[in-house]
């Protein structure tokens, strides 16, 4: 039985019952808030080990409350609950610090795989070295290779890889990878990142074309996946 916390901020009475008891039947522990407000007292009091987070809620809305705990220094996952195709919540609530996101309406299987990938990334220590398909990385010595054979890689492609290997899983805008490997520099566009991904993606693939690592989330930016 899993002695992991789940904090459920949810204001619809029959969708937060239905997620309680399918987290508690799991054997996970499960605090719930039915508005924004009470949430963030519970993620602050509780400092559960992941958090499912409704957008449309009162006294403090989902994005407000995902800002106002990153701001506090909580670093617990956050699985943002956002209505069907709008993608601008979603990339709103990823640039925000939310860890990922789910669409309603949605299958619980599906969430429950979504909420175990990252209470996994979560309590497993950073690997020193990544393997993915024929390719092995180690962030520490700078080195890429692929079959055996060393990969070069530019300063840009090296720092996007390594960002994307140390969040593998995750759903990641544009603008959340502009943020974390070009930081200030203010001359480039989400285009830049496009770029750089396609030429990494040459590198690391072995079909380009149809990506098996780096994953494109339409209307919302990238996924590395990491087996």
């Amino acid at each position: 039985m899993s002695h992991e916390r789940i904090l459920i901020v949810e204001d619809d009475p029959t969708m937060l019952r239905v997620l309680k008891d399918n987290f508690e039947f799991s054997g996970y522990g499960v605090r719930t808030a039915s508005d924004g407000r009470k949430g963030l007292e519970a993620a602050l009091d509780s400092k559960p080990d992941l958090i499912l987070l409704d957008i449309m809620l009162p006294e403090i809305n989902g994005f407000d409350l995902c800002r106002r705990l990153r701001k506090e220094g909580i670093e617990t996952p956050i699985i943002m609950l956002t209505a069907k195709n709008q993608e601008s919540d979603i990339v709103l609530g990823l640039n925000l610090g939310a860890d990922d996101y789910v669409t309603k309406p949605f299958s619980i299987d599906v969430l429950m795989a979504r909420a175990n990938a990252c209470l996994r990334r979560h309590r497993e220590p950073p690997a020193k070295t990544f393997e993915f398909g024929h390719c092995q990385f180690d962030p520490q010595s700078h080195r890429l290779t692929r079959k055996g054979a060393e990969v070069a890689l530019t300063p840009k492609e090296f720092r996007v890889l390594e960002y994307f290997v140390r969040n593998a899983g995750r759903a990641l805008t544009r603008q959340k990878i502009l943020d974390g490997v070009w930081g200030e520099d203010l001359i480039v566009t989400e285009r830049s990142v496009d770029r750089c991904i396609n030429t990494l993606r040459n590198k690391i693939e072995s079909d380009p074309p149809r990506p098996r690592f780096i994953k494109t989330i339409r209307d919302v930016g990238y996924r590395f996946e990491l087996p």
